[in-house]
């Protein structure tokens, strides 16, 4: 059983409940391993990868500047016992608990029209997300579409995979490449197709499918008061060119916050982003690294912050966010917001493929008292392992 030697290198952010992943070299038939800081265990994760074994783990806190020096038993079998992330799947759904409690739900059943993560519970036990719409609500909910958290475009090959109107395109889950849980992480990987409208065929296989869709999404073993989930999302042009559209009605990572949270209400909501703006007028259509939503949920204030990494397509993004509880990163509504950015279209190409990497980091507090500045290095800048 070979002993490795991992050492954390903070860097110059301090860190707090922040992911971290390592690549080490491992047997072909090892797919275990312990962790340890000083005398105690510390819950790890692994799995084979190409080049090795991956190795998963929280560094619940380090300072700027420090270092952790960790032993990993590459083989071991943990003492520790049970699921930090559990999955339980069922008809059209995955839910996800975290240390036993509900967290959400990965909703992909055939009646919808895109797959969704809902409820979302954040900090306090209470759903952070609004309660999706039905048909009975009318107008009492606008924007029907918007569904907690999910993935959507509104113009691809002139087809409306956004909204839920007459002949909308739709996201259809095929089959799921990885569900995994363990003590660390749970991970959903679902591999489907965005499909055009019944009864339209594409021009080379006499298909309906306008692009393939892989959607990794991974939530990690935190402490109650914060929760954090990623989403590595990959489009990708199969059959032929593929034009996703300059429109601000979009979302590669999308949220809509619970309605007391709304800007609009009055109640304490406010929105802010990476580069200083404050609210919908000083934020929306803009550029940013992180934006971020923060109101009050039945009398606590929770904080809502999305994030992009700068290995995702057009960092940083572009920001689609509303005083009425919608945020989003849409890098292609480039004429709809303000200034001169030009045209905001891409066309794929078959083989051609579109990449977001996106952080949901949900915590109490606004963004100041969730250090949002410092956590989103977490994110873009993790720490430093250097192995031996």
């Amino acid at each position: 059983m070979p002993t490795v030697k991992l050492t954390v290198h903070a860097g110059p952010h301090g860190r707090t409940n922040c992911p971290v992943s390592v690549v080490v070299d491992a047997p072909k038939d090892t797919s275990t391993a312990t962790l340890n800081l000083g005398k105690k265990e510390v819950p790890c994760q692994a799995r084979k990868v190409r080049g090795g074994l991956e190795v998963s783990f929280m560094v619940d806190s380090l300072g700027a500047g420090k270092s952790a020096e960790y032993k990993l038993n590459v083989g071991g079998k943990p003492k520790t016992t049970g699921k930090g992330v559990s999955l339980t799947k069922g008809r059209g759904k995955v839910d996800v608990a975290i240390r036993g409690r509900h967290f959400t739900t990965y909703n992909y059943g055939k009646e919808l029209a895109r797959p969704n993560l809902y409820p979302i519970i954040g900090p306090y036990g209470d759903p952070v997300t609004r309660r999706l719409a039905s048909p009975e609500d009318g107008r009492e909910l606008d924007h029907h579409h918007h569904r907690s958290v999910w993935i959507a475009h509104g113009e691809v090959n002139s087809f409306n995979n956004w909204a839920e109107g007459e002949s909308h395109a739709r996201t259809v889950v095929k089959r799921f490449e990885t569900l995994e849980e363990g003590p660390v992480l749970g991970r959903i990987t679902s591999k489907g197709h965005w499909v055009g409208s019944d009864g339209w065929k594409g021009p080379m296989r006499g298909s309906n499918v306008l692009l393939e869709e892989r959607a990794e999404w991974t939530i990690y073993n935190t402490p109650a008061a914060v929760r954090i989930f990623d989403l590595h999302l990959t489009l990708t042009a199969t059959d032929m060119d593929v034009l996703m559209g300059d429109t601000k009605e979009g979302g590669l990572a999308s949220i809509r916050v619970a309605e007391s949270m709304e800007v609009k209400r009055g109640l304490g909501g406010k929105i802010e982003n990476g580069v200083g703006g404050i609210d919908e007028e000083e934020t929306w259509g803009k550029r940013a690294p992180w934006c971020h939503y923060t109101g009050p949920v039945e009398g606590n204030t929770v904080g809502i912050a999305l994030m992009d990494h700068p290995d995702s397509f057009r960092h940083p993004t572009y920001w689609h966010v509303r005083n009425y509880g919608l945020m989003t990163a849409n890098p292609f509504g480039l004429s709809y917001y303000p200034g001169d950015n030009g045209r905001g279209h891409h066309t794929m190409e078959p083989g051609d493929s579109i990449v977001g990497i996106y952080r949901y980091y949900v915590h109490k507090g606004d963004a100041t008292d969730g250090n949002i500045k410092e956590r989103y290095h977490d994110f873009a800048h993790p720490p430093k392992v250097t192995v031996g």
